[in-house]
């Protein structure tokens, strides 16, 4: 992850930098290097029609006095600045340094300090890459960043501000990272010693491997998990930062590293996106890193289930039944609609064993999702209003938005066997909203949101947080609902 450092408002005397600046007369730095340049960044700006809305740019090449790049970021309007804004000014600055070089200096004089620490967050997640199996740079690639200072009028209370903002940024990444990975070098295994790192943080973590999820009647999970020949996980995750006997706040994620189909395979085009059907997981181990990371003052547990989806003789085959933790028997019409069986074993395991004080599963459960939504907004589904709620404004102050769906007690007919309890499919209407009452099945009376961000966990196009590619969703929307509604 990029180190940021901060510095008092002092304009550089050379080199690439970029300004953030509001409409109207730009005061400040902007001011003063405009005078410096001869009013060339009045001119570019006018020439470019550039009103210095939030989180537009406009590059300014070579204007004089020694600068090579000036990149001009706009705030929007004064009384619309909040952290939100603060934050995309912050990605358009990187992306806008990142085309010239390694380093540079973001100037946010006009910017509170508190703010200030928002936009070096901004920087961090604009300037992620993920370069880890290049060999060698694209042709006129200039590298990732790696110096960038934000400069402020006050740095050093922006560098407090600073501290727990720098462990959500790195809980992101690592939530990235993780989406980002090839499936032959992220398999259960190698997930779960990602996931061992956290202990570093001072996080707990325990891991079940095949014997003891069999002894705990993990037959949903297990049945996804026998076509593969890498053995599955549940790692749970712990991080005490409340008080002693206080129930914890509990997430759990959908972790199949790879999903082909099983035998009911996936298509060709597209199948390579499957390594990324894990993002919830790691949506899940980044949250758990966020908190730990800034000493979150509250009872977390995280709690993973990590197979791969795969077709072998042993493969699970369509019209079996398993038996799941929770003693209820599932008919599987379809091995794609794998996501759901996980989940049900290692939602089950959680409210029966933690008794949390609400739990939030995080899945790229269903493409129904994304025909309703599109990339923009995660579905939520649930079955507390109170938590709903707390979700939903989060998301909109994060920007990782959710839109609530139905939960009629209707759609749970759509899913009775004539053998079993369940099935684990219920037909092509309200796909999305038929998961997400099977998972119903398995929460007991427990507090209980399901997030579908199967649309929102990769994307072919940057976003104002994210570039191409892993978005981390989910990290900063249940970091920022915990220390909003849960902490302390």
């Amino acid at each position: 992850m990029l180190d940021i450092a901060f510095s008092d408002a002092s304009l550089p005397t050379s080199g690439t930098i970029a300004i953030l600046a509001a409409p109207g007369a730009p005061a400040g730095a902007f001011a003063a290097l405009d005078a410096a340049v001869g009013g060339a960044l009045t001119r570019a700006a006018k020439a470019a029609k550039f009103g210095f809305d939030a989180a537009k740019t406009c590059v300014v090449l070579a204007p004089g006095a020694g600068y090579d790049r000036v990149v001009l970021v706009g705030l929007g309007k004064v009384d619309a600045l909040d952290a939100t804004v603060a934050e995309q000014a912050g990605v358009a600055a990187a992306r806008g340094l990142s085309d010239a070089g390694t380093a540079g200096v973001v100037v946010a004089d006009t910017v509170a300090p508190d703010l200030a620490a928002h936009v070096a967050l901004g920087v961090v997640l604009g300037s992620y890459r993920f370069d880890s199996y290049r060999t060698q740079p694209r042709k006129g690639d200039a590298g990732p960043l790696t110096d960038v200072s934000v400069a402020c009028a006050d740095p050093a209370h922006a560098r407090t501000a600073w501290q727990p903002l720098s462990a959500v940024a790195r809980g992101v990444c690592l939530c990235r990272d993780l989406v980002s990975e090839p499936a032959n070098m992220l398999r259960p295994p190698e997930f779960e010693q990602r996931i061992l790192a956290l202990r570093d943080l001072g996080v707990e973590v325990e891991v079940l491997d095949r014997d003891a999820m069999h002894k705990l009647g993990f037959g949903a999970l297990l049945g996804v998990a026998q076509g593969s020949d890498a053995p599955p996980r549940t790692v749970i995750m712990r991080w005490n930062g409340g008080a002693q006997g206080d129930a914890p706040v509990a997430f759990v994620g959908k972790g199949v590293t790879f999903d082909s189909g099983g035998i009911s395979i996936k298509p060709a085009a597209g199948m390579d996106e499957m390594k990324t059907d894990m993002a919830g997981a790691a949506a899940v181990v980044g949250t758990m890193a966020a908190l730990a990371g800034r000493k979150a003052k509250v009872n977390a547990v995280g709690v993973v289930g990590l197979v791969e989806n795969m077709l072998s003789g042993n493969a699970q085959r369509p019209g079996d039944v398993v038996r799941t933790a929770a003693g209820q028997t599932v008919e599987v019409l379809n091995t794609d609609a794998e996501g759901r069986l996980v989940l049900a074993d290692v939602l089950w395991y959680t409210q029966d064993r933690f008794r949390p004080r609400f739990m939030v599963n995080l899945a790229t459960l269903t493409g129904a999702i994304v025909v309703s939504l599109g990339i923009e907004r995660a579905g939520l589904f649930s079955n507390n209003d109170a938590l709903a709620g707390h979700l939903s404004a989060t998301g909109e102050q994060t920007g990782e938005k959710l839109w609530r769906m139905p939960m009629d007690a209707a759609y749970l007919e759509l899913l009775r066997s004539d053998i079993a309890d369940l099935k684990n499919i219920g037909g092509r209407p309200g796909g999305s909203i038929t998961a997400a009452k099977f998972l119903e099945c398995f929460v007991n009376d427990v507090p209980w949101a399901h997030l579908d961000i199967a649309g929102t966990a990769f994307t072919s196009k940057p976003t104002s947080h994210a570039p191409r590619g892993a978005t981390g969703f989910g990290v900063r929307l249940l970091d920022r609902m915990v220390g909003m509604y849960y902490e302390g």
